[in-house]
């Protein structure tokens, strides 16, 4: 199988946020569906890579937060691409439970008080949904590599591993200041939230073992193996944060099947 291209999808400025577009000579995978509104920016980095929705064949959604998660029912529906992300996700993806959030820093404290982290968007029930530590082939979406389970970030959480010795690790890992930023984008940092820190470690530190070079993150990045596993050795110290639980409203104005939020006090 050719050799697949790797197109970063800007979300928000300055590496804040990204999806990342996989290319390859018979068909296209996207990495995260970014945040409601989303789509157009998808369709552009299709343009740019001389395609169009129709060569969209699956869309992996790493975690089911909403600045992965979000457009990923619009993208869908303009695409016509399976939706594939793990069991532990669902319930989430398809808006029948809350989330929680376990605040890594001060940031992450400040952030999970603020709306941005539980903006509703559309739910979306995968197409195709991996189970345990089941893996997913990409060959048949025209990409070489594997989606496998990386849990941690949540509970859910899945990757892209290419045959390139790359990997996109959704917020396994972020970089950057103030995720991403205008500085030290090769320093690896913790996301604003990680249910399970050591858990992290583990998986980053199996992926460098197993011959993974660079890493792709939803912020910051690109970060070298190196830079990596000097991360995943710090994590293997390092505590979860104190849980704060995404609650459902009582609202008669929300819309169906979405989540609305009565922010954590």
């Amino acid at each position: 199988m050719s050799a697949v291209q790797i197109i970063r999808v800007p979300i928000l400025p300055f590496r804040m946020l990204s999806a990342h577009l996989l290319v390859g000579a018979a068909g296209c995978v996207l990495v995260d569906a970014g945040v409601p509104g989303a789509a157009p920016g998808v369709g552009e980095a299709l343009a740019r890579a001389g395609r169009g929705w129709s060569d969209l064949k699956a869309i992996v959604v790493t975690h089911a937060h909403v600045d992965h998660a979000g457009s990923a029912a619009e993208l869908r529906e303009r695409s016509g691409a399976l939706v594939i992300a793990h069991e532990a996700e669902v319930e989430h993806l398809s808006g029948r439970a809350p989330m929680t959030y376990c605040p890594t820093g001060w940031f992450g404290r400040l952030f999970v008080r603020t709306p941005l982290p539980h903006e509703r968007y559309a739910p979306v029930a995968p197409d195709l949904v991996l189970s345990g530590n089941e893996t997913l082939d990409l060959a048949p979406y025209g990409i070489a590599g594997r989606v496998r389970p990386t849990p941690g970030h949540t509970q859910g959480s899945i990757s892209v591993v290419l045959e390139s010795r790359e990997a996109l690790v959704g917020d396994l890992v972020a970089s950057g200041v103030m995720l991403g930023g205008l500085a030290r984008l090769g320093h690896a940092i913790r996301p604003p939230f990680e249910m399970d820190p050591r858990a992290v470690g583990v998986q980053l530190e199996r992926l460098v073992d197993e011959g993974v070079q660079i890493f792709h993150l939803g912020h910051g990045g690109p970060l070298d193996a190196d830079e990596v596993r000097r991360h995943a050795r710090v994590l293997a110290s390092s505590v979860a944060g104190v849980p704060h639980l995404q609650r459902r409203s009582r609202s008669r104005r929300a819309a169906p099947g979405a989540i609305a939020i009565d922010h954590p006090g």
